[in-house]
């Protein structure tokens, strides 16, 4: 695909296209910023662009070596991704093994290194010398979100690309488009900072369900004592909703974030915009430092879930608070 094909970051597509066009590319980057900005799609169209036979400064998306990488078997693309919670040193292994041979083309070979801050220090040490002088002539994209993890001797032999988050209308504009519901939409894009995150927010049969669990257990925890709680224990840990814990608490967040916004006017960022009616009603039944204090329960419950505290107590022991 064409680098017109990327939403947004036109500072990143200008530096990648004015260095394919004078020939100056780079023999290593590194794409940061936020998950799912593009960096993937940005990193495919810049291999594209190298091996291109039509185009210099960009894919054609035709010729026979854009269709082999848009098909995955171009055999001098290289991606690695993390083997299960991180990168180890036998993957980067196995990479040097590949760029032993020569590229097929008269083109440089090219390796992608998806979250590249989880390699562990053995494999990022390993990567550390082939990064400077690779046996055959290479071009580096490393993806991370936090470039911090990452070893000072990889940044410093890195050019780093920055990508900035996508604006929420230009997403919901897009997701619109799509055909994606607004209400869904809406609620995907405050949990995304990617378009490629919101769409597969949004694709998710469990995400509308949630939402619909999250605004019954909020509405219920507002009236019936304990309501909350018996509808929890039926409609989620009995379903594969209870594998998206982190999502629930997310959404209860913008549930209650949503109150302060009707109470300061600020309808126009509204989340859970259809409920406008109910919000309108019960936004005023608590004060500002009562809706606050929900807010800093649900990113309390959020962190338990990280520390393994049991998924169903925690969510328990939050709808009590809400109920107190």
């Amino acid at each position: 695909m064409p680098f017109t094909d990327i939403m947004g970051q036109a500072a990143a597509k200008q530096i990648l296209q004015n260095s394919l066009r004078s020939g100056t590319l780079g023999h290593a980057y590194l794409f940061t910023g936020p998950a799912g900005s593009g960096q993937m799609k940005t990193a495919l169209t810049l291999a594209q662009a190298i091996f291109c036979t039509v185009l210099q400064d960009d894919a054609c998306g035709e010729c026979l070596e854009c269709r082999k990488v848009e098909h995955g078997n171009h055999p001098d693309l290289t991606i690695l991704s993390p083997d299960g919670s991180s990168i180890k040193i036998d993957q980067i292994r196995e990479l040097q093994r590949v760029f032993s041979y020569r590229a097929k083309g008269s083109h440089p070979k090219v390796y992608i290194i998806d979250e590249a801050d989880k390699m562990t220090v053995q494999a990022a040490n390993s990567l550390l010398k082939f990064l400077e002088e690779p046996p055959v002539p290479a071009v580096a994209i490393l993806i991370a979100s936090n470039s911090q993890s990452l070893l000072p001797t990889i940044l410093s032999r890195t050019q780093r690309i920055p990508f900035a988050p996508l604006s929420p209308d230009l997403m919901l504009q897009t997701l619109s488009d799509e055909g994606v519901p607004a209400p869904l939409a809406r609620c995907a894009v405050s949990l995304s900072s990617g378009i490629e995150g919101c769409r597969e927010l949004a694709a998710q049969n469990w995400f509308a369900e949630m939402r619909n669990l999250v605004l019954q257990l909020a509405k219920e925890s507002l009236g019936k004592k304990g309501s909350a709680v018996a509808t929890a224990g039926q409609k989620l840990f009995k379903t594969e909703l209870g594998e998206h814990m982190d999502t629930l608490f997310s959404m209860f967040h913008l549930w209650f974030k949503d109150m302060l916004y009707f109470l300061h006017l600020k309808h126009e960022n509204i989340v859970f915009i259809d409920q406008l009616d109910f919000i309108s009603n019960y936004a005023g039944s608590r004060s500002v430092s009562r809706w606050v204090s929900y807010m800093e329960y649900a990113a309390e419950s959020k962190k338990k879930l990280r520390f393994n505290v049991n998924a169903q107590l925690c969510l328990e022991q939050f709808l009590i608070r809400l109920e107190e």
